[in-house]
């Protein structure tokens, strides 16, 4: 099977400037945990705003 673009510039890289990529694989010094859903207070607060700046503009 053929090589990938990605694993070929990371031979290159290897091979021209002597860094290896693979090593620094998952070591985040921070969380990367994402909530995907609101809480019921975000909810709540997103609806209050919703209706109260309604008819702001006009």
């Amino acid at each position: 099977m053929s090589k990938s673009e990605a694993k070929k510039k990371r031979i290159k890289l290897l091979r021209q400037q002597g860094k290896d990529v693979t090593e620094k694989r998952g070591t985040a010094d921070f969380s990367t945990h994402v909530r995907l859903t609101k809480t019921k207070k975000d909810v709540m607060e997103k609806n209050v705003r919703k209706h109260k700046n309604r008819y702001e503009d006009a």
